[in-house]
């Protein structure tokens, strides 16, 4: 038998991530119970790799799930200057999923509010989640698909501790303060370097984000970096580290809205000879003295 060329290996290889990639993202929708029957579900696309693998692991599953559910592909033109219009509708239209732009123009409200030099991600990240989550309540939209996955979520969480004092990350599945709408994350369990490669074989039309710059100083990247340097130092730690975000043991922090440390008391009964025996000393003599 002759050795694969190649050609056969790298294929077998993109085999072997897109069965990996499908299998997080049905387990993360099955955990968190993402998607159920009848789901009007919106992609939100913003012409970046994580959105794009969504949408295109969405449109698999959908063909195959046990459940019926409907899919539309949503972008924002924000009306970023030299933005490519013509790629989300042709590309869409290619793979043949019903979609929508909505056209609002944040990119010049963004300039106007943030000083020049200034990190533009926080008040752009609200505008876009305000203009979607206004488009999923007009709708019937009733579940909201974006595209962060397990590397987000654990520098979110980062973020938060280092910066925000907070032990808080994105999760898997949240409703929104209003409660009119429920955001989900597909590829909770699915790594960047992962979803990288898939896009990169699957040749989707990538559109960079220009509105703020590469802004390599951000925070953001400070952790991404620091991450990284602990995988390839200590593999299996960022696995750890997101599987401790779902073991949480809220007596064993300090959040009293969390735990009521406060009216802890003990709960003492009369001694009845079943004691626990590490803590009865008859049951460990005192070790013989020499002479």
């Amino acid at each position: 038998m002759s050795d694969l060329t190649p050609l056969a290996k790298k294929t077998r290889e993109f085999n072997k991530l897109k069965k990996r990639l499908r299998r997080q993202v049905g387990q993360a929708i099955a955990d968190y119970n993402m998607i159920q029957d009848g789901d009007k579900v919106m992609v939100c696309l913003s012409g970046g790799k994580d959105s794009y693998t969504m949408l295109d692991i969405l449109m698999n599953l959908q063909q195959h799930a046990p459940i019926d559910f409907e899919i539309i592909a949503v972008n924002l033109d924000q009306k970023q200057p030299g933005f490519p219009e013509h790629i989300l509708p042709e590309y869409l239209e290619s793979i043949g999923v019903p979609f929508h732009i909505i056209e609002k123009d944040t990119y010049s409200i963004v300039k106007e509010i943030v000083p020049e030099g200034k990190t533009t991600c926080g008040i752009c990240s609200r505008l876009r989640r305000g203009s979607l989550y206004g488009y999923a309540r007009q709708n019937g939209i009733t579940k909201i698909a974006l595209g962060h996955h397990r590397d987000d979520i654990i520098e979110t969480a980062f973020l938060n501790m280092f910066y925000g004092s907070k032990v808080k990350a994105m999760p898997p599945k949240l409703l929104s303060d209003d409660k009119t709408n429920i955001v989900i994350r597909p590829l909770s369990y699915s790594r960047e370097s992962d979803i990288e490669r898939y896009s990169q074989w699957q040749n989707f039309p990538i559109i960079p984000c220009n509105l703020c710059g590469s802004q390599e100083n951000l925070q953001r990247q400070v952790i991404k970096e620091m991450l990284q340097g602990w995988d390839k130092q200590h593999p299996g730690r960022i696995e750890n580290i997101f599987r401790s975000l779902q073991n949480i043991s809220p007596s064993q922090l300090a959040d009293n809205d969390l735990f009521n440390f406060k009216d802890l008391e003990l709960h003492r009964i009369a001694p009845t000879g079943k004691e626990d025996t590490a803590f009865n000393d008859n049951a460990y003599p005192p070790l013989a003295r020499e002479g």
